[in-house]
């Protein structure tokens, strides 16, 4: 079923479902989502962006009816990138304000640490911020991701510049999941063009203290260093490393942020190459990111589309095509199913497939490159 016969689907079913005594959060009125992410701090350009990119498909879709006659409401709690306050928001979502699903968590730490919750809870997680193989491998039932894994973005970062002929790689990372998350990605992208990383550095999460990273890895004569972190860290290394006379080239993952890094930045970025989930937010001929422009725009005023919005307007509306397959007497038992029943489903030119052995929808990685302070795509060589 494609994304038009849902919102088809949709204009004809906007009276109100019969009398239902459903799952929590969900009434004859209303269906009550919850996010957990950095609202605040240094990661908050990222939770902010999800937010926003949520909140103009789910205020569209509710000023054409809602969900077979349901508002939807999301539930937004700050978790500041800290896990043990991501735990306790989650908790406090499920329990006190008895959410039906949870929506848009972001980063690899803060999201690993609810999987135990999510597990024991039997309470869905769709469109996490993350690339971490945890939440894929093995497959966790409640957990359902769109975005591309961070092995898939490292391994296409290793593959564009091992065509260019690099040979020695090293990594700047964060020291927690997310970092090792990456690292490992890396390590088994070279590894299976019989490479080996060269050298390491690590920080600590929250902070901007990348100078004992830096010295890990300068005068290694490396080619290639792979920054794992969000744009705060990624800019300051970005920064010392000039100071430092680094000469490897740079890249990061899409995490990093891409339009707060460039505020950060500018053209002090230029020839880094990062890699990113969506395609590029600019390209309106792909219909679903002038949709989410234009949806930004009514319902965000002052918002333009972004890497990271357009990752959340992309999450929401898989959301409600999910909800909407799931038929007017949704669980989060159908919820998951709907979910599992996409194939080849189509989002506004993006194509979307899950299984129950399969819980991620993408796997489509694109290169993009700063270049004069803003972003141009990247043709791999070859192609």
């Amino acid at each position: 079923m494609g994304l038009r016969l849902v919102w088809c689907l949709l204009a004809c079913m906007l009276v109100l479902a019969p009398g239902y005594a459903g799952e929590p959060g969900v009434n004859d009125t209303q269906i009550r989502l919850g996010m957990v992410n950095a609202q605040t701090g240094a990661a908050s350009g990222l939770g902010r962006a999800m937010r926003d990119g949520a909140t103009a498909v789910f205020q569209d879709v509710n000023s054409r009816g809602g969900v077979y006659g349901r508002r939807i409401e999301l539930v937004v709690a700050d978790d500041g990138y800290d896990p043990d306050r991501a735990v306790d928001q989650t908790l406090m979502l499920i329990e006190e304000k008895q959410i039906f699903s949870l929506f848009g968590y972001v980063g690899t730490p803060t999201t690993n640490a609810v999987i135990p919750i999510v597990q024991e809870m039997k309470v869905p997680l769709v469109g996490a911020f993350t690339g971490a193989m945890a939440l894929r491998r093995p497959v966790v039932r409640e957990i359902i991701n769109y975005r591309a894994s961070y092995d898939d973005e490292s391994d296409a970062l290793v593959q564009y510049f091992v065509s260019l002929g690099a040979k020695r790689f090293g990594v700047m990372y964060q020291d927690d999941g997310f970092g090792h998350a990456v690292l490992d990605g890396t390590v088994r992208a070279l590894k299976r063009r019989g490479l080996e990383l060269v050298a390491k550095g690590s920080f600590q999460r929250g902070t901007i203290a990348v100078k004992a990273a830096l010295a890990a890895l300068v005068g290694q004569d490396l080619e290639v260093v792979v920054m794992v972190g969000p744009y705060t860290p990624v800019a300051a290394f970005v920064r010392e490393a000039g100071k430092a006379g680094l000469k490897a080239s740079l890249a990061t993952v899409s995490f990093v942020g891409t339009d707060s890094l460039l505020q950060l930045l500018g053209a002090e970025g230029n020839g880094m190459l990062i890699s990113q989930v969506v395609p590029l937010p600019d390209d309106h001929s792909l219909p679903v990111a002038a949709d989410c422009a234009a949806l930004l725009n009514r319902y965000v005023p002052g918002s333009r589309l972004s890497f990271v919005n357009f990752e959340g307007c992309i999450a929401a509306k898989a959301m409600v095509a999910a909800m909407l397959q799931a038929g007017p007497g949704l669980t989060r038992e159908r919820l998951i199913q709907s979910f599992e029943a996409f194939d080849q489903f189509d989002i506004g030119g993006l194509r979307l497939t899950l299984r129950p052995d399969n819980h991620q929808a993408s796997t489509t990685v694109f290169l993009t490159r700063i270049v004069d302070g803003k972003i141009v795509p990247v043709v791999p060589p070859g192609d």
